[in-house]
């Protein structure tokens, strides 16, 4: 957390109590958090904090660059620490199941998507949808 501080105070940003909560709920987290778990935990120690505080913390961390979100299929943004290594998730839509992938298996989509259309995607910004293989393997058995 050091390093958010830092990089906070260097900005010109004050590290208040509440903040310092929300950097310690993303960190505790150890990977992705709803503003709503964030608030949750922030909440049980300042119950006088708001999720709107949250959620304009969790704005300015990001433009700031030290948090990223993952847009789910549930449409909830989760955020997590940005000093992680760039991520793709697959989720399963039947059983939730949720894996990590590195980013750059998705290479050759970034290259089409830059080459034919001029576009820079953040691959990393949401979650593939889909079936695992257990389940696809259960619905083919007819479960």
């Amino acid at each position: 957390m050091g390093q958010m501080v830092q990089e906070l105070k260097e900005r010109g940003h004050r590290l208040t109590p509440q903040r310092q909560m929300i950097l310690e709920a993303i960190e505790a987290a150890q990977g992705h958090v709803s503003a709503e778990t964030v608030h949750t935990k922030v909440a049980a120690q300042f119950p006088q904090v708001n999720i709107s505080t949250v959620y304009r913390t969790l704005e300015l961390l990001q433009n700031l660059g030290l948090v990223r979100h993952t847009h789910f299929d549930d449409g909830i943004a989760k955020y997590h620490l940005a000093s992680e290594t760039p991520h793709q998730h697959m989720v399963c839509r039947r059983c939730g199941d949720e894996r990590e992938i590195d980013v750059s298996v998705l290479d050759p989509l970034d290259r089409h998507l830059r080459e034919r259309y001029s576009f820079e995607a953040d691959l990393a910004h949401f979650a593939l949808i889909g079936v695992c293989g257990r389940c696809a393997a259960e619905r083919a058995a007819g479960g």
